[in-house]
């Protein structure tokens, strides 16, 4: 995903720290949602899992007990992984033999069906905020990487999307799903290295449906 003149952050922002002038809550915001993205969008390199496994909470995040154990878990899970087990347990996951053990579209969690009315309704909102899709993605825009990854576009870019924006984007197309997603990943038969994930994801989520209710 990207904006219309920008590419998009999500690299940058899992190499290094987003380059941003953003309050630190809120890039730490942008770069788990960014991090998020990128493994959901494809298995983690030997590189990237060594970064993981150096990873440390924010400062406001340690503050939190719940993201302290999911850094703990993630960072854990990278240092006890190698690179070609996680692309394959990757690939159960989300692949497979037709399908994997997980079908990571709103469309599907929503409706049961893949490129459903969810989507459309995405693409809509998407063209409006002025996002389009990557040319050499082959995922829908409704991936749950792909909306994970628009989250931190709408942060990292608080001169054209205020917060009302993110919430409208975040309550529309990932609350209905998000934790169910989440708590499916955590629990999948294939997942070892993803188990981490899904539990970040969770504790992450958990958080913004908090804010988000409470700065209604």
């Amino acid at each position: 995903m990207s904006t219309h003149d920008e590419e998009s952050p999500m690299t940058a922002a899992v190499a290094s720290d987003l380059q941003a002038s953003l309050p630190s809550i809120e890039a730490s915001r942008a770069e788990i949602y960014a991090l998020l993205a990128a493994l959901l969008v494809a298995p983690p390199s030997a590189d990237m899992l060594t970064r993981l496994s150096q990873i440390q909470a924010s400062e406001a995040e340690s503050e939190q007990k719940a993201m302290q154990i999911a850094w703990a878990r993630l960072q854990l899970a990278a240092k006890q992984s190698q690179a070609v087990s996680v692309e394959e347990e990757y690939n159960d996951l989300f692949i497979g033999l037709g399908r994997g053990e997980l079908v990571p579209y709103s469309s599907w969690y929503l409706t049961g069906m893949l490129m459903d009315r969810p989507l459309a309704l995405l693409r809509a909102e998407l063209k409006q905020l002025g996002i389009e899709r990557d040319a050499n993605s082959h995922e829908p825009e409704d991936h749950i990487a792909a909306l994970c990854e628009v989250m931190s576009l709408l942060i990292y870019h608080p001169d054209e999307y205020d917060f009302a924006t993110q919430r409208q984007f975040f309550i529309t197309h990932l609350n209905p799903w998000l934790t169910r997603f989440f708590t499916d990943l955590h629990t999948a038969n294939s997942a070892r290295f993803y188990r981490s994930v899904g539990y970040l994801g969770l504790q992450f989520s958990e958080i913004e449906q908090r804010a988000f209710a409470m700065l209604s």
